[in-house]
């Protein structure tokens, strides 16, 4: 297989940090990184890596910053890419986009489709008890996460899975050791598995309707109530989850099914007792 120019598009640095040598080591050409350029007057929280610069980029990749989704496309065609991989981006691409690259679009997609289509689908598996958090890699559409499957896998969800920095490196070795399957199939013109409706669901942003925390759920359904919030990644327009705790109210930030010690405290609730590692308080 002849080396494939690829443009990874991605909001996610941790994610391109290691997706880079790893293409590289596949015998590939990663030429550039693009990702959405942050408005001015966005008061959204950073993400943990802060504002990216150019000095962040891995060396030998170019960084782009597209203003909007229709500048994508002739960004694209100025860089002549094979293949473009997608992998935690915000926006939903315009088709022209998508075909620009001669192999097509490939999205990383953290959710085991169609199920848990959209933004957040690792708090919605959380929300639902699914017990495993998913991965795919599909062939990008116009509309969001449904396009033909390349692979799938899961990951076990394990008890102190609270934060993306506890998590994050599990799913991306496991996204990594799907990849070169997903090439042979992509070097066969294989188009991937149509995807159904069936059992189809969408993992949204959260609402008022799972804000609150009721002392009477039992103690893992709240722990899983406040990681799930944890992974919206402070993108909802609601505050959550909140709970009325030693007669005051407050955002619980970090919980624990067994006491981790250093005077975290434990909540009887109506199964079991959960510890409160950290909160704040909502004013």
């Amino acid at each position: 297989m002849d080396p494939w120019r690829i443009v990874i598009i991605s909001a996610v640095l941790p994610v391109v940090e290691p997706l880079v040598p790893y293409l590289r080591e596949l015998g590939h050409e990663p030429i550039a990184w693009l990702m959405p350029r942050r408005e001015a007057g966005d008061d959204r929280p950073l993400p943990p890596w802060g504002e990216v610069t150019d000095g962040m980029a891995p060396d030998g990749i170019s960084l782009l910053f597209a203003p909007d989704k229709w500048a994508v496309a002739p960004l694209l065609h100025g860089l002549e890419p094979d293949l473009v991989l997608c992998w935690g981006f915000p926006w939903k691409l315009p088709q022209e986009a998508l075909d620009v690259a001669r192999l097509g679009s490939v999205n990383q997609h953290p959710g085991k489709l169609p199920r848990h289509r959209g933004p957040v689908p690792m708090a919605w598996a959380l929300r639902d008890g699914a017990g495993e958090f998913g991965i795919t890699w599909h062939r990008m559409d116009a509309e969001f996460d449904t396009g033909p499957i390349l692979a799938q896998t899961t990951v076990p969800i394990e008890d102190d899975d609270c934060t993306i920095e506890e998590i994050g490196p599990k799913l991306i070795q496991a996204s990594f050791e799907l990849l070169p399957h997903v090439f042979e199939r992509l070097a066969a013109g294989d188009p991937g598995d149509p995807q159904t409706d069936v059992g189809a669901t969408w993992a949204g942003h959260f609402g008022e309707d799972y804000a609150s925390v009721d002392w009477a759920q039992p103690a893992r359904r709240i722990h899983d109530q406040v990681r799930a919030w944890w992974l919206t990644f402070g993108l909802s327009e609601v505050r959550g989850p909140i709970a009325e705790l030693n007669g005051e109210r407050v955002k619980l930030v970090r919980t624990s099914l067994t006491d981790p010690g250093s005077g975290a405290q434990a909540v009887l609730c109506g199964e079991g007792s959960l510890w409160i590692v950290e909160s704040e308080p909502v004013e």
